[in-house]
């Protein structure tokens, strides 16, 4: 259970203060209402370059990490495609330290060519290096496109291509900033040895003078019902065959989560769940094999990739992917269900162990729509039956409802 209060600044900015004594640290979480699913289709990688961008220095800050490191502090920040988060820890007796650095950038970036060059090459550089020179990198560049067609989901978060980060302008990004790097699309949550009145006074300080931003309405297109099966086939100088398939399914705010979720568990959750059980110890067509849904604010996908053992061919292991999944459609056994339960119970709890954590769960479902949300997930999981699991496996495990990226390698 995490206790915590909330309060709203004039300018928009959502507070969550969750009181933790037990240590002598603060860790401040500011998560930002912006991701790659808000960029322009010709102007993608936006929020990743953002990302780093952030850490570039500010008009009153030059260096953003030395300040910080000489008060104890460290720091990191994410992206996807929903959502921008930054986080830091310090020691409670310099958490003036933190607002003071998060409130700077957050009223203006100091925005130069040197410092955009800069950031770009490191963007691009981690584009060649994890996307287009490593093995399987290129997966999601293919996928999204694969199985989406209308929303924005359909590129990855570093971008759609490496000419939008190379030709992004000054002005571009200036732009980006002031449409959403905003304190009325932001929430800030604090937990750690702090007090609530403590924080109301430091974020009057620090961050109730930063203006309001005029934030734009979020008008994405909706994706349309799929309706049959799509294929693309790839051959490269990778180690082993894969296959990769995508289903759409429902939202992470849906009430279907909870069943998604775990049916993606069911199948992969360990050594002991049904893919691992049936198709790579028993009957040796895969060496590695997982299910998983993205869990994105707009409708995601349910995932299943596998690592072909390399006499298999694709058609068979595609086949036993296929097998399987009729199978979970119409049977599971209810001491199957609990052990998974339980292992959703255990890593639940894990997750909220540590300042950060609790600090990014705390953001994370206010961003849903309510911060308690994080103390009800445990409650949601075990009220899942068998049969809402079989049902949600029956509507999206469908062939006309698939993707499906055959992986080759070359020999």
């Amino acid at each position: 259970m995490i206790a915590y209060e909330k309060f709203t600044l004039d300018n928009g900015l959502t507070v969550i203060v969750h009181e933790d004594h037990s240590t002598p640290l603060v860790a401040l979480n500011i998560l930002y209402k912006v991701g790659a699913r808000d960029e322009q289709i010709d102007k993608t990688g936006f929020a990743h370059l953002f990302e780093h961008l952030m850490f570039g220095g500010s008009i009153n800050i030059p260096s953003y990490d030395e300040p910080l490191q000489i008060a104890g502090g460290e720091n990191n920040a994410f992206t996807n495609n929903d959502i921008t988060n930054y986080y830091l820890t310090i020691p409670s007796q310099n958490i003036e330290t933190g607002f003071w650095l998060e409130s700077d950038r957050m009223l203006s970036l100091a925005f130069s060519e040197k410092s955009l060059e800069v950031q770009r090459s490191v963007v691009i550089e981690e584009f060649k290096q994890r996307y287009l020179n490593q093995p399987y990198g290129d997966v999601w560049l293919l996928m999204r496109p694969l199985a989406y067609k209308v929303h924005p989901y359909r590129w990855a978060t570093i971008g759609k291509e490496l000419a939008h980060i190379e030709d992004a302008t000054l002005e571009d990004v200036k732009g980006f900033f002031k449409k959403w790097y905003a304190p009325n699309n932001a929430i800030l949550s604090v937990s750690g040895d702090c007090t609530l009145e403590q924080i109301k006074s430091l974020c009057k300080k620090w961050f109730e003078p930063i203006p309001m931003a005029d934030v734009p309405a979020r008008t994405l297109p909706v994706e349309p019902v799929q309706t049959e099966t799509r294929i693309q086939e790839v051959e490269k100088e990778v180690p082993n065959s894969h296959i990769y398939m995508a289903w759409h399914c429902c939202s992470r705010i849906d009430k279907d989560f909870y069943a998604t979720d775990m049916l993606s568990d069911l199948l992969s959750r360990g050594k002991s769940s049904r893919l691992h059980q049936q198709l790579v110890k028993e009957k040796n067509i895969f060496t590695e094999i997982h299910a998983y849904m993205s869990g994105d604010l707009d409708k995601s996908l349910f995932f299943i990739e596998g690592k072909l053992v390399d006499s298999i061919t694709m058609e068979d292991a595609e086949k036993s992917i296929w097998e399987e999944l009729e199978k979970i459609k119409t049977e599971i056994d209810e001491r199957e269900l609990t052990k998974i339960k339980h292992k959703v119970e255990a890593y639940l709890e894990f997750s909220e162990m540590g300042i950060a954590n609790k600090a990014l769960n705390l953001a994370y479902y206010e961003l849903l729509g309510d911060a308690s949300e994080c103390n009800r997930q445990a409650e949601y999981y075990n009220r899942v039956t068998s049969d809402q699991i079989m049902q949600v496996a029956k509507n999206i495990l469908t062939k006309e409802n698939c993707s499906i990226l055959r992986y080759h390698s070359k020999k």
